[in-house]
């Protein structure tokens, strides 16, 4: 399986933050490290100076005060929140010129508008007085509150922040509920710990089970844990598999993580369970999404959820799942002169619904209720009724679903909550009905790029490849009457009105790219076995001197593009590809010899 770390010790520090020259000796022990995060570091508010970087470790990684993200929940001036938030949140940070865009290597053609690092936040209000309320929350920091009457909003707030480019959201949430709490009493020290231990964790390798101890706790990720894409600049296995920690059966019974990316979608969706599709539609077609919650928590864990709905298709447009007045970004997706951009907005600051009126979808959600009675649905409701600040909870939007709502999946949803079945029941019905409808979506898609591919009998060793038909839209709109969804899919509707749309979205650019990428990859590589497998010595006996450098030279690309992992083409055929260049070049005269093979 492909490793999910990139190669060479403290990797992204070139791009995410750079490492002083001086400190550049001492990165190769931090290699381990940057497999799994880029830097911790933690950050105080103050409500007059704003938001400040108080540490980061390792201590040689670079990064701004705006680089880390929002400030703590609960730090803004103006109604940001209306009380303390709860202790886990993500927020998504634009690239900047230290903090450089992630290309991901196996995206199509960088269709994202903004990669960009993953943050996870655990807060926490602290200050030397005797405590005067502890909170608990359904999250996996634990959130405390002092009140300090030197201070206006009457406590002090400081936030441990883990910077990552792996969307790990399940994994960091039990890291934090870990690290946070001892931090907070132990302080640096504590942090310096954690930071060696987990530079001694194993490479992030999916298909195996890897156990991770910090503070006297394993964090055991099974097998199937990390089937997941993410950003990798390696994307082709290694052959020695990471060794495990020495030490790692001696510490106590682990704590199991059957997934490191995947959230509690049931939860999360509860309060939209009858526009699930409407949703998912809105998600497939990239359309601009403001999602207005109550706190950063629920914010985030809303908008991570809206995205991994897609799955197991790329989610190609941006996302911010917490997104404050004072990001960077703030004029450009609120301006009134251009269409909105194709972004996911997580908020929480009620005077975005006047900011951001103009897009075309916001879906308010109100306080979590865990009752044993699927909670009351929000509405579908005209944009036009967002004029108030108290707007009530609802999806606003004009946008009219283009498939039936599936009524057997909601009468499933319900019994079970009425019979109380476990919620990662609810949440593995929940999510294979999403995986099913994206892949009903996706395969006719895959069947017709299939179609496009030159047949292998078409490609000869002398000849420039043949080329991939291009995709035609009405043809594969034609072609979905005898190979369409509903094939597979039992749901009715405007299936064609849907790929229409479709086709007008990042998303279809950013499937097409990659599987055009793709097709063309592998035609090269039949190219190259078809060489591989002629008799070059009866080719060369008409050919002139310049077509037999030619043709090594081309030779010489095509085995650099393949040792380069961009060509998927065995070992056995790079080697008589060598002895190909071998022979060819033996033929030649000595003066050539001399220029193709210098000393």
């Amino acid at each position: 399986m492909d490793p999910l770390s990139g190669a060479g010790p403290r990797r992204a520090r070139g791009r995410l933050g750079a490492a002083s020259p001086g400190a550049r000796a001492a990165a190769a022990p931090w290699a381990r490290f940057s497999a799994w995060l880029e830097c911790v570091c933690v950050v105080t508010f103050d409500l007059e100076l704003g938001q400040a970087l108080e540490l980061v470790y390792p201590s040689d990684f670079r990064l701004t005060d705006k680089e880390v993200g929002p400030g703590p929940p609960g730090s803004r001036r103006g109604p940001e929140l209306s009380q303390p938030s709860p202790g886990f949140l993500c927020f998504r940070k634009a690239a900047s010129a230290t903090c450089p865009s992630l290309t991901p290597t196996q995206a199509a053609s960088e269709t994202l508008s903004s990669a960009s690092a993953f943050g996870s936040v655990a807060d926490r209000r602290v200050h030397g007085m005797p405590r005067t309320g502890t909170t608990t929350v359904g999250r996996p920091c634990r959130c405390k509150q002092v009140k300090d009457s030197s201070v206006k909003r009457g406590y002090f707030q400081k936030s441990l922040v883990l910077v990552s480019r792996l969307p790990f959201v399940r994994l960091f949430q039990a890291l934090l509920s870990l690290i946070a709490p001892e931090y907070f009493d132990k302080l640096a020290p504590c942090l310096e710990a954690v930071c060696s231990e987990i530079d001694q964790w194993p490479a992030p390798m999916p298909g195996q089970t890897l156990n991770l101890p910090v503070m006297g706790v394993v964090l055991q990720l099974l097998p199937f844990a990390l089937q997941v894409h993410v950003p990798s600049r390696v994307d082709r296995p290694e052959h020695s598999p990471p060794k495990q920690c020495s030490h790692e059966n001696l510490l106590p019974a682990p704590v199991v993580l059957t997934s490191v990316h995947e959230l509690d979608l049931f939860r999360c969706f509860q309060p939209v369970l009858t526009h699930v599709q409407t949703l998912w539609e809105l998600m497939l077609l990239g359309e601009p999404l403001v999602v207005l919650a109550p706190s950063p928590a629920m914010s985030s864990e809303m908008v991570l959820a809206l995205i991994s709905c897609l799955q197991p298709l790329k989610f190609c447009c941006d996302y911010r799942p917490y997104f404050t007045i004072h990001d960077s970004e703030f004029k450009e997706f609120t301006t009134r002169t251009q269409a909105p951009p194709n972004v996911v907005l997580g908020v929480t600051n009620p005077f975005f619904i006047k900011t951001l009126q103009h897009w075309p979808h916001i879906l308010r959600v109100g306080e979590p209720k865990m009752s044993g009675d699927l909670p009351k649905q929000v509405k579908l409701k005209k944009p036009s009724r967002l004029k108030t600040l108290d707007t009530k909870p609802g999806l606003y939007t004009t946008y009219s679903a283009h498939l039936h709502r599936d009524k057997a999946l909601l009468k499933r949803l319900l019994k079970g909550l009425q019979k109380k079945r476990p919620w990662d029941t609810q949440t593995a019905l929940l999510r294979r009905h999403l995986l099913e409808l994206t892949q009903s979506f996706i395969i006719p898609l895959e069947h017709y790029m299939a179609s496009l591919m030159p047949l292998q009998k078409s490609i000869t060793p002398w000849k420039t490849p043949p080329q991939i038909r291009p995709f035609r839209q009405d043809d594969f709109l034609r072609s979905l009457e005898h190979a369409g969804p509903q094939l597979t899919c039992i749901l009715k509707g405007d299936w064609l009105g849907l790929y229409r749309r479709f086709f007008k979205s990042p998303h279809f650019d950013g499937w097409y790219r990659q599987r055009h990428k793709e097709m063309a990859q592998k035609l090269e590589a039949l190219h190259l076995e078809a060489i591989c497998e002629a008799n070059i010595e009866t080719w060369m006996k008409d050919k002139s001197e310049v077509e037999v450098v030619d043709l090594v030279l081309k030779l010489r690309e095509k085995l650099v593009q393949a040792q380069g992992h961009q060509l998927p083409v065995k070992e056995a055929a790079l080697q008589r590809a060598q002895l190909h260049i071998e022979t060819v070049i033996g033929s030649l005269p000595k003066d050539l010899q001399a220029v193709l093979c210098p000393p």
